[in-house]
């Protein structure tokens, strides 16, 4: 089954270069763009769009699927890639909080004038 573009939790942005993103925002369809699983338990069609027509400002087609998603192979990859992520994520935002903590550290020492 292709992306379901009428799902609430369907998202879709088009950026300048003519790129564009389809996902779920709820991280439910690990093939995505390319489809959602047959039996989304999530599944809500959107209120606005239940009896709409859409004119020419519709998400542009879906890309060709490639072979590695039938095969399984491109969610194996992204499942990866994302546990990665994940297991960096607590100190990468332990650096971050520790740097911003020491910029304000040093802006008190410059305000009040001992340099730092």
């Amino acid at each position: 089954m292709p992306m379901r573009q009428e799902c609430k939790y369907f998202e879709s942005r088009t950026y300048r270069n003519g790129e564009t993103v389809r996902k779920c925002h709820l991280d439910l369809a690990p093939d995505a763009p390319w489809r959602c699983p047959d039996d989304c338990p999530r599944f809500e069609r959107r209120l606005a769009d239940r009896s709409w027509t859409h004119g020419t400002l519709v998400t542009p087609p879906t890309p060709a699927e490639p072979a590695s998603v039938a095969d399984g192979s491109a969610a194996a990859v992204l499942d990866a890639a994302e546990d990665i992520l994940n297991s960096i994520g607590p100190q990468v935002r332990a650096d971050v909080e520790a740097e911003q903590a020491r910029a304000r550290r040093r802006g008190w020492r410059r305000f009040f004038g001992r340099g730092g």
